[in-house]
C-alpha cells in the first residue's frame, strides 16, 4: 500500500482555522446559554433597614427619590474590621472639616458590610454612634454579593446628588475627592445630568512595575490589553475604586449592571460608554495597603473570563442595556 503523504502547509492552516472558528463558536454559545439575564435586585427583609445597635434601624431610601445630600460615599466592606478604621478616620476628618468651612455641604457615608464573617458591622457602628446615623449609615447584607453587588446596594440606598465609590482600605487619599470633583465639573454640561469621574493610578504604573514580580506584571499587562480590546477604550485604569458619579449616572449604570464581582468596574464603564455618558480620568494619590482580597492568579483568571463574557453577552443580545428598579 502506498504511504500517505503528510498534510501540506495550506491544509494544516485550514484545519487550524476551522478549529479556531469552532472554538470561538463554542465560546459564543456557552456565553449566551450560561448568561443570567440579571442578578436579583430584590433585598432581603433585613436589608431594607440600616443597621442599628438597638435592633431594626431606619428604612433605606431609594436612588429613585430626589437627592437630599450633596455627597454620598459608598464603602463596600468584606472582612474589613482591621483596615476600615484608618479609611473612616481620614474620610470623616476631611468631610467634617469641609462642612465646617461650608455649612451648605452635606454628606453621608454608607458602609456596606458584604456578608462579613468578622466584626466589620460593629466597627462601622462605632462611627455611626460617634457622628450620628444621618451622617454614617451601615447596611449589612445577608449574603456576600461581591464588591460590585455591595456597591450597587449602597448606591441604591443613597441620598446624594453625587455618589463616590471609595474602598475600605483607604489606599486612595480621601482629600483627592476634590480632584475627581474637578474632573466631573470639567465635563459640564452633563447630558441628561449624567457624568462620571474616575480616579486613576495609571501615572504610578512605572513605579508599581518595579516592585512587582515579572508574573504579576505580565498578568497586569494582559488584563489591561483585554480591557482595551474587549470592553473599554480610552480609560487607562478601570479598576481604581475611587469613582464619582452624578446621581443620574449612578442610577442608569448600576441598574443595568450584571457583573457583581471584581470586573464590575469594567462593565460599569462599558455601559457608560455605550450610553454616551461623559467620563473623566483623573490622577490620584494611591498607596498599596496590605490585606488585599485579590488572589493574584485566580482573581485575574476570573476577571479575564468576565471581560470576555461581558463583550460576548452584549454582542449576542443575552444582556441588554435596560434599567431596572431595586425592590
Amino acid at each position: 500500500l502506498p504511504l500517505s503523504l503528510p498534510l501540506s502547509l495550506p491544509h494544516v492552516a485550514a484545519a487550524l482555522l476551522a478549529g479556531a472558528a469552532l472554538l470561538l463558536l463554542l465560546v459564543f454559545v456557552v456565553a449566551h446559554v450560561t448568561a443570567v439575564k440579571m442578578p436579583a435586585l430584590r433585598r432581603h427583609e433585613e436589608e431594607k433597614f440600616f443597621a442599628c445597635a438597638e435592633g431594626q434601624g431606619e428604612p433605606v431610601p431609594s436612588i429613585h427619590d430626589p437627592a437630599t445630600k450633596e455627597l454620598s460615599v459608598v464603602v463596600p466592606s468584606y472582612n474589613e474590621e482591621d483596615r476600615l478604621p484608618l479609611m473612616m478616620d481620614e474620610a470623616l476628618d476631611y468631610l467634617e472639616k469641609r462642612q465646617k468651612r461650608d455649612p451648605s455641604f452635606t454628606y453621608e457615608v454608607i458602609v456596606v458590610d458584604d456578608g462579613s464573617k468578622d466584626q466589620t458591622t460593629q466597627v462601622a457602628m462605632k462611627y455611626c454612634k460617634k457622628y450620628g446615623s444621618d451622617k454614617v449609615r451601615v447596611l449589612s447584607l445577608v449574603k456576600n454579593r461581591g464588591k460590585g453587588g455591595a456597591v450597587r446596594m449602597g448606591v441604591f440606598s443613597s441620598r446624594g446628588k453625587k455618589i463616590l465609590m471609595a474602598d475600605a482600605d483607604g489606599a486612595t487619599k480621601f482629600a483627592d475627592i476634590e480632584k475627581v470633583e474637578e474632573g466631573l465639573k470639567n465635563l459640564q454640561p452633563w447630558p441628561n445630568q449624567m457624568a462620571i469621574s474616575c480616579g486613576s493610578r495609571a501615572h504610578l504604573e512605572k513605579d508599581s512595575i518595579a516592585k512587582r514580580s515579572y508574573f504579576r506584571t505580565l498578568l497586569m499587562y494582559g488584563f489591561h490589553f483585554l480591557v482595551w480590546f474587549l470592553c473599554v477604550k480610552e480609560i487607562r485604569d478601570t479598576q481604581c475604586g475611587f469613582k464619582l458619579l452624578t446621581r443620574e449616572a449612578a442610577l442608569r449604570t448600576f441598574s443595568t449592571l450584571h457583573v457583581e464581582r471584581w470586573a464590575f468596574d469594567v462593565e460599569l464603564l462599558y455601559i457608560a460608554q455605550h450610553l454616551r455618558i461623559p467620563i473623566a480620568e483623573v490622577a490620584v494619590n494611591w498607596t498599596e495597603i496590605e490585606g488585599s482580597k485579590l488572589v493574584p492568579f485566580w482573581s485575574w483568571l476570573q476577571m479575564g473570563r468576565d471581560l470576555l463574557f461581558i463583550r460576548l453577552r452584549y454582542m449576542t443580545g443575552a444582556w441588554q442595556l435596560e434599567t431596572r428598579k431595586c425592590n
